[in-house]
């Protein structure tokens, strides 16, 4: 009966019915290139034909400008609080990345490689990378702000990003511009939506408003020595979201199939399987975090990841490899609600996006820049399922590493 009241509540509120359609359109218009772009970049019949070492740097590069897009975003979030002009700016580069891939991006990569790469980490960064984070960050101010679970908005980005993936695994093969103009539409949407719904605050509990932060504060958060420790923690774990998932998985995947076609097809389902487990799961996890922590609920998201990512080296037959990238589903809102949770309960909440920028989204880019071309070197080398167990091997250092050093919980703030 608890339960059914507090769910008739949420979906009778309008804050959260808004943030949860912003992260479906948001993940949505990323989703259906995203989740192909390294299939992109590597396939020789319906992409550029990149090598492992290439497609490194273009990640890496990515990282490097969306590091630096990511300070400036958290602070600029933070003084704006849950205003969404910046959330409008991110869209409207969302809406033009259909034409800057078919007509700048691609170009540039053929006929001068250095170019591209530099030109596009400013876009694809803006708009989507470092702009992740900050969706995230709002959708959470508001849940805190207007009484609604902040998973429960979060896995309406995993539900358009899941929606949108299959789509787009029949998209591709037919051809890839299809994936980028769409994903033009759907930012256009988006954008759209930022602009004209504007949702009824007469729910606002004014008890959780936030104070604006100060300058002083949000440079104070690097001299925070707690920071620093889950910085490293982040960098050698969430890291593999990218370079595993992305830079590495796809290809991989795809291979196993009798033709590429069929490899982009199977792809798309599995991943849209996986993303629609994901936010069921998002509305799951806060429930499990309540009884087990949030300290124990980051350690059990290592555990999966370092299971996961070793078993891809053990195994190669395609369905039992998409059985176990269905484990993803737990693993990222173990990590995603668990981070912003321990943030929360262990930090200055009026800091929370720059503190999450910094201490999740930015370790997370530091450690791509640091491993992204790397471990592309080394699957050239050596090839997928040795990269694999080195990579595993990181992944339990660090979950060794984060049980010395994450906090435990307080007693009376992880129900809060």
């Amino acid at each position: 009966m608890k339960s059914k009241k507090i769910l008739n509540q949420t979906l009778n509120n309008e804050s959260y019915l808004q943030s949860a359609a912003t992260l479906m359109l948001f993940f949505a218009s990323m989703g259906v290139w995203w989740s192909f772009f390294q299939v992109w970049l590597t396939s020789t019949k319906n992409g550029l034909g990149l090598s492992g070492a290439e497609v490194g740097t273009i990640y890496g590069t990515n990282s490097m400008v969306t590091l630096i897009l990511m300070f400036i975003y958290g602070a600029i979030q933070d003084k704006l609080v849950t205003k969404r002009y910046l959330l409008i700016f991110c869209a409207v580069i969302d809406t033009l990345i259909g034409p800057f891939f078919v007509w700048i991006y691609s170009p540039l990569l053929h006929h001068n490689f250095i170019l591209g790469i530099i030109t596009g980490s400013f876009v694809l960064s803006a708009g989507f990378l470092s702009a992740s984070g900050v969706f995230e960050a709002v959708s959470e101010k508001l849940s805190r702000r207007f009484n609604f679970e902040y998973g429960y908005a979060r896995a309406g980005g995993s539900l358009g990003y899941a929606s949108v993936t299959l789509l787009a695994g029949f998209l591709f093969p037919i051809n890839p511009q299809l994936n980028f103009w769409f994903g033009s539409f759907l930012g256009l949407l988006l954008l759209l939506e930022l602009i004209f719904w504007r949702p009824n605050t007469k729910k606002e509990d004014t008890s959780k408003k936030e104070q604006i932060p100060k300058v002083r504060d949000m440079f104070g958060v690097l001299k925070i020595r707690d920071l620093w420790l889950i910085i490293i923690f982040v960098m050698f774990t969430t890291t593999f979201f990218t370079v595993f998932d992305q830079q590495m998985f796809p290809d991989f995947y795809t291979r196993l199939f009798a033709t590429p076609e069929l490899g982009q097809r199977m792809y798309g389902i599995l991943n849209s399987v996986q993303v629609f487990t994901e936010a069921l799961m998002m509305s799951l996890v806060p429930i499990l975090m309540k009884k087990i922590g949030v300290r124990n609920s980051l350690l059990l998201g290592v555990a999966l990841m370092f299971v996961r990512i070793g078993a891809c080296g053990l195994l190669h037959d395609p369905l039992a490899i998409s059985f176990i990238k269905v484990f993803q589903a737990i693993e990222v809102p173990l990590f995603l609600l668990s981070i912003f949770r321990y943030f929360n309960i262990h930090f200055d909440p009026k800091l929370s996006a720059t503190l999450y920028m910094i201490g999740f989204q930015v370790a997370s880019q530091v450690g791509q820049i640091l491993l992204s071309t790397p471990l592309g070197t080394l699957r050239d080398r050596v090839g997928y399922s040795d990269t694999f167990y080195v990579i595993a091997l990181i992944v339990l250092t660090a979950g060794i590493y984060a049980f010395f050093v994450l906090k435990k919980d307080p007693p009376k703030k992880v129900n809060e």
